[in-house]
């Protein structure tokens, strides 16, 4: 019985951690993980899917004894070890080095095109 208390529980240890690292605002495992889909590699998605499949059965309870325990505890650690390795700083740094390059590539082939304009009309 304890077991499956704990399986409720790492479900919404889940849910937490999909709030804190990947902004997910809803309540179920099985909608914060469709909204997360492209975020999670396809490893931790088919493992965090697993424990989506099982958040209802787990709030019932005879059916919460047909759930493979080791399994989804398992595929809970997996997931919440990818979560948590998540550094939120490297990737807002990550995020902003990124339009950054964007930005200065822009640039540059607009002074380019600009030189090549320029050069065309006998300017330069």
């Amino acid at each position: 019985m304890s077991d499956n208390i704990d399986i409720q529980t790492q479900i919404a240890q889940t849910v937490e951690l999909l709030r804190k690292k990947l902004g997910v605002k809803d309540t179920t495992l099985t909608t914060s993980i469709r909204k997360a889909k492209r975020r999670l590699p396809r490893r931790i998605y088919k493992q965090a899917l697993l424990l989506a499949r099982a958040e209802p059965l787990a709030d019932h309870p005879r059916l919460r004894l047909t759930l493979d325990a080791q399994k989804l505890a398992r595929a809970s650690e997996q997931v919440q070890e990818h979560l948590s390795g998540i550094n939120l700083a490297d990737r807002r740094l990550g995020w902003f080095l990124g339009m950054l390059g964007g930005l200065a590539f822009n640039l540059l082939a607009l002074s380019v095109l600009l030189l090549i304009f320029l050069r065309w009309q006998g300017f330069v």
